[in-house]
């Protein structure tokens, strides 16, 4: 039966995925796209630009992945072992400062393809952010993460060291707490660490977001505007917080640099997901599966880490473990992203819908879809693996499709 723990662990956790994905799909209001031509709208060199630039980013992107889950799995294969012997003698601060620092390690080695990407896209104006204020940013970013990771590698240990054989249920509910709490409370104290949000003033675009969540029948919080442009050119929008924190954020970009038929698409597409309760849907999503998720991270870890104790219920193991579960903890994220993945698509496209019926303005729709792919560089018909692996959203030439499909017949 031992032998059948970790294939059974990772049937349990694509099923809990795959069943949590299905009930929580979106039932109505998904427009089926009309095929159209990507050519129609986009131009050969539009096309050309954006998958030589795309292309590469995506090559990046994936290589930077596999290099922070190599670095991974070479620490918990070879661990230096002098290192955490002294941070076994005091175990649980020894666990808070490998927890530190696996996270500082993790940004060092991924650091020249993190600068070959942001160069990459100085080259093509859509960053606009000096190298010494993208460094300052590296900074803050990385001793957030280094706080959050040596609060997580303590916390992981007392659980495995108190909850010997089953310490992946404990888990999970600090997941998901931590999951509500971050959503909660990132947008009043960590976004304001890197940008300036206000709430919009009194104009035309206050008086659409009004008027439409009206129409809508959505309380929309409040609505800021941030400095998105002191960092890029790209223009976007997205909701965010919980309760009294809730909000729509629009980037400043967007707001001076498209027409105002299509700010106003863009605000009903995020009242949209106001309307649905697609934030509360997501902590539900990552209810249901987070511990079937954690189950599967444990048998990872213990077969990782076996020589090390993990597995054995009589032995407390020390900080030397925690490679080995941060490893399991990235590989049960990978395969279980693709999954939430799906059901985002899903649920973005649920928003277009809502903003076509909100604003009857498909042409706009349409217009700012092909005016966003530009803006952004964005691929208009990426690779079907790349897309069904990691896209979060449906493509641009799908979401143009939607829109054809909603035009009503002459």
């Amino acid at each position: 039966m031992g032998r059948l723990r970790l294939p059974l662990a990772i049937l349990v956790a694509l099923a809990a995925a795959g069943a949590a994905t299905f009930l929580l799909r979106p039932r109505s209001g998904v427009i089926e796209p009309a095929p159209v031509d990507v050519e129609a709208y986009f131009t050969t060199f539009q096309l050309d630009r954006a998958d030589d630039f795309r292309s590469v980013q995506r090559l990046l992107g994936i290589g930077g992945l596999a290099l922070g889950t190599g670095t991974l799995a070479l620490l918990a294969w070879r661990p230096p072992r002098g290192l955490f012997e002294r941070l076994g003698q005091r175990p649980l601060l020894g666990a808070a400062a490998a927890g530190a620092g696996i996270s500082v390690l993790l940004v060092v080695v991924g650091l020249p393809i993190d600068a070959w990407q942001r160069s990459r896209s100085l080259d093509v104006g859509l960053a606009t952010q000096s190298w010494s204020d993208w460094a300052a940013d590296v900074v803050k970013s990385t001793a957030i993460d280094a706080a959050f990771a040596a609060a997580g590698g303590l916390l992981a240990l007392v659980l495995i060291r108190r909850f010997r054989r089953n310490w992946w249920a404990p888990a999970a509910a600090v997941i998901v707490a931590f999951g509500v709490i971050t959503i909660w409370l990132w947008p009043v104290v960590i976004d304001p660490i890197f940008n300036d949000f206000e709430p919009l003033r009194p104009g035309p675009v206050r008086h659409d977001v009004l008027e439409l969540a009206r129409e809508a029948g959505v309380d929309v919080g409040e609505v800021y505007r941030v400095d998105a442009s002191r960092r890029t050119t790209a223009a976007n929008a997205y909701v965010g917080g919980l309760g009294h924190t809730k909000r729509v954020v629009l980037y400043d970009n967007l707001i001076s640099g498209f027409p105002r038929d299509e700010v106003r698409l863009v605000v009903a597409h995020e009242l949209g997901h106001q309307k649905h309760n697609d934030l509360p849907h997501g902590l539900l999503w990552l209810a249901l599966v987070t511990p079937a998720g954690t189950y599967l991270a444990q048998r990872l870890a213990e077969a990782f880490a076996r020589r090390y104790g993990l597995a054995d219920p009589d032995v407390k193991p020390g900080p030397i473990v925690l490679p080995a579960v941060a490893l399991s903890i990235t590989l049960v994220s990978l395969l279980l992203g693709s999954a939430s993945n799906v059901l985002s698509r899903q649920v973005e496209a649920r928003a277009d819908a809502f903003a076509l019926d909100l604003t009857q303005d498909p042409a706009a729709f349409v217009q700012f879809e092909r005016r966003i792919a530009l803006r952004n560089i964005i691929d208009p018909d990426p690779p079907g693996l790349t897309q069904l692996l990691f896209g979060t959203h449906p493509t641009t030439i799908e979401r143009i499709g939607m829109g054809e499909a909603w035009r009503k017949p002459d």
